[in-house]
């Protein structure tokens, strides 16, 4: 993390980051993990199986689905939901983790898991990735080449569905420019980390510049 001017030193906190599939929102947090060594990727539980050359830890945590309901009644997921019948969810030890080193958790989440976790961690900061334009978004789902214009179609009215969400959130950035999206994301980080409630010893710290002032003013 990068220090306040002078002693101070701000809390930390969760950013999450959601978009449309095709926004480009996963690419914009590649890009400024590789960036900042404080801001950390939360690894997300799920019970799907893993596909070829998948790492369990490194690219999810792989769990049976009565281990994943397990970290559900102990509480020990952030937000889970369930997609195309397997379970995903963020597990909590990724946010202690962060906050035991002082760094960002990034989290790469849908809307609706935005909203669990704004229920549970209040001082986490939201974005919301939008693409330039539409015409923009569908020419990114059809560059993958994946998809056939029926599963393009279902994507971009889910898309639809997830932009409606925008005002839900604390910031958007517009992904036209990668470097310039990167450096809005930095810029809200910087700034959230000024903010006042950021800073647990900002009492004390005013009442000894005000003490350190006073002895001056009495000399």
């Amino acid at each position: 993390m990068r220090d306040a001017p002078g002693v101070l030193h701000p809390r930390t906190f969760p950013v999450i980051f959601a978009a449309p599939s095709g926004a480009g929102k996963t690419t914009i947090a590649r890009e400024l993990i590789a960036r900042r060594s404080d801001v950390n990727f939360s690894i997300s539980a799920t019970t799907r199986a893993p596909r070829q050359g998948e790492r369990d830890g490194v690219d999810y945590f792989f769990r049976s689905e009565e281990q994943f309901r397990q970290m559900i009644t102990a509480g020990e997921l952030l937000e889970w939901a369930q997609v195309h019948g397997q379970l995903y969810g963020t597990p909590t030890m990724n946010l202690e983790l962060a906050r035991s080193r002082q760094h960002f958790l990034l989290l790469d989440i849908d809307v609706q898991g935005s909203r669990q976790v704004k229920k549970v961690a209040p001082e986490a900061v939201s974005i919301f990735v939008l693409p330039p334009s539409g015409t923009e978004l569908s020419k990114r789902l059809i560059g993958r080449g994946s998809e056939d214009a029926s599963v393009r179609r279902r994507r971009l009215l889910g898309a639809r569905e997830e932009i409606a969400a925008a005002l839900e959130f604390d910031y958007v950035v517009v992904n036209d420019d990668l470097a310039s999206a990167v450096r809005a994301v930095e810029t809200i980080l910087e700034a959230e980390c000024r903010r006042t409630s950021r800073y647990e010893t900002l009492d004390k710290h005013v009442a000894d510049l005000i003490g350190s002032v006073d002895r001056i003013l009495a000399e």
